[in-house]
């Protein structure tokens, strides 16, 4: 049902939202706008492993990052709008794809209706709740016994970065709560035999071109905050995108910037993932919808 006053993010903007339109941050309505569902080969290897992460990308955002790699769907909504029944059914085909997962990229802003269709849908694979981090500890809750993964982005840590690049100076604190409680909500990672992500938090930061102290930083919070062997993926992929003239965001990251970044976390022995430095290139952000097109599965349909 519609949401006259919308708490669901930390920003509580208190913002109006009816089905298909809505005046907060989000700029989504209450209804899902999903811009993309297909086998995505590109997470983590104990994400996509051999047959791909069923991955479901929601329109709109609730943090809105300057230099966000998917801003024709998270500034711009692209997509199509679907109801329980719709978005519970959708669910169901992504499984039939024969993926090890199902992926929700994006969903904190929607997160009502998306776990009202994953309790019609009952998927009988894990689940995967992809965020930026920046989610209430409520939120996190309420999904407990239908979210299997948490995959949380552990972006900034200051309050004058994440309040430039986001407009949101409360992101550390709030972020590091809400990751905290996921860890708590999942337990120890738990694998299978060809060493996929079964249950567990699997924490990703992107280091960003001028700002390695900051990586710095979010490895030491984890390795200090998190339950010892929280796997960590340290990520090199930023590509300028955007045309943002703020310091740094005009370039990739440099070798010696991915390094220094790279070896503290070998220093803090957080188990986990590193990038090669052929992932910062605009030919592993998806294709999506633009407004006037429905076509969901665009590796499968013609």
């Amino acid at each position: 049902m519609p949401m006259p006053v919308c708490t669901l993010c930390p920003r509580s903007c208190h913002a109006p939202r009816e089905d298909d339109s809505g005046l907060g941050y989000c700029a989504m309505g209450w209804l899902p706008v999903v811009a993309r569902a297909a086998a995505h080969d590109w997470e983590e290897p104990c994400i996509s492993g051999t047959r791909g992460s069923g991955t479901v990308f929601f329109s709109g955002c609730p943090l809105g990052c300057v230099f966000c790699q998917n801003a024709p769907i998270s500034h711009r909504g692209a997509g199509v709008r679907m109801t329980v029944p719709e978005l519970a059914e959708l669910f169901q085909r992504v499984e039939d794809l024969g993926v090890h997962n199902l992926n929700l990229v994006n969903p904190t802003h929607f997160a009502p209706v998306v776990l009202e269709a994953l309790t019609l849908a009952r998927p009988n694979i894990p689940v995967v709740w992809n965020s930026s981090g920046y989610e209430t500890v409520e939120m996190v809750r309420s999904a407990r016994g239908l979210v299997d993964v948490f995959l949380p982005d552990f972006k900034y840590a200051t309050a004058e970065t994440s309040a430039d690049l986001a407009h949101a100076p409360d992101y550390f604190e709030v972020a590091t709560k809400a990751i905290t409680a996921m860890c708590e909500q999942t337990g120890e990672a738990v694998w299978d035999r060809e060493g996929l992500l079964l249950r567990g938090t699997l924490v990703r930061h992107l280091v960003l071109p001028l700002r390695v102290k900051e990586s710095l930083t979010i490895l030491d919070t984890i390795a200090a905050r998190l339950p010892p062997g929280t796997p960590v993926s340290l990520m090199r992929q930023y590509t300028p995108m955007n045309e943002s003239k703020i310091p740094g965001l005009d370039r990739r990251l440099t070798l010696r910037e991915y390094a220094r970044a790279r070896d503290h976390m070998k220093e803090l022995s957080l188990p986990g993932y590193c990038q090669g430095k052929e992932a910062a290139d605009a030919a592993f952000t998806p294709a999506f919808l633009d407004r006037e097109s429905t076509r969901l599965f665009p590796h499968t349909e013609p």
